[in-house]
């Protein structure tokens, strides 16, 4: 038996529209989520007037670590995580890949775990009102899309398309 479960895996579709639109709605979950933070930074120094709490580099940390998550992850081949090949920078390439997935998923855990605690710490318990706690929740939300972005635009680059051909030497 070389399943991890008893149950196996559905297999995914494999359908170049499927495939191309979960590109798209991964960019687009991904600019919401940057969108929503980026109009909570600029709102806190422009219109925010009335409190004196302000998006700080503290707030950017978050978003910066689960960005950078994203591009780890999605930088590894679902087929590098399975096969161990001497072709690509000799042995033991399957556990190099799952452990830097591994760090990925950390980065972007990091950085919802992040947000989370952004949001308690400087917005929550304090007691700011609407406007002001917005900041938070704009964070925690875009860390969120973030991580939803990410695994929506790796499970779409590394769907089998019966078309696809892979040339390598």
């Amino acid at each position: 038996m070389t399943r991890l479960f008893r149950i196996p895996m559905p297999p995914l579709p494999s359908s170049l529209v499927l495939r191309t639109a979960g590109v798209y709605s991964s960019g687009a979950l991904f600019a919401l989520g940057f969108f929503a933070f980026l109009d909570a930074s600029i709102f806190s120094r422009v219109a925010n007037g009335t409190s004196h709490v302000h998006v700080s580099f503290v707030d950017w940390i978050p978003l910066i670590c689960s960005i950078v998550g994203m591009l780890v992850i999605n930088s590894i081949e679902k087929a590098r995580l399975s096969a161990d090949s001497y072709s690509y920078s000799g042995s033991g390439v399957a556990w190099k890949a799952r452990l830097v997935l591994f760090m990925g998923f950390a980065l972007i855990a990091g950085g919802l775990a992040g947000s989370v605690t952004v949001l308690v710490m400087k917005y929550v318990v304090p007691g700011y009102p609407w406007p002001t706690m917005w900041f938070g929740v704009a964070n925690a939300v875009a860390n969120g899309l973030v991580m939803l972005s990410c695994c929506t635009l790796w499970v779409a680059q590394n769907v089998q398309d019966d078309y696809t051909y892979s040339l390598s030497l």
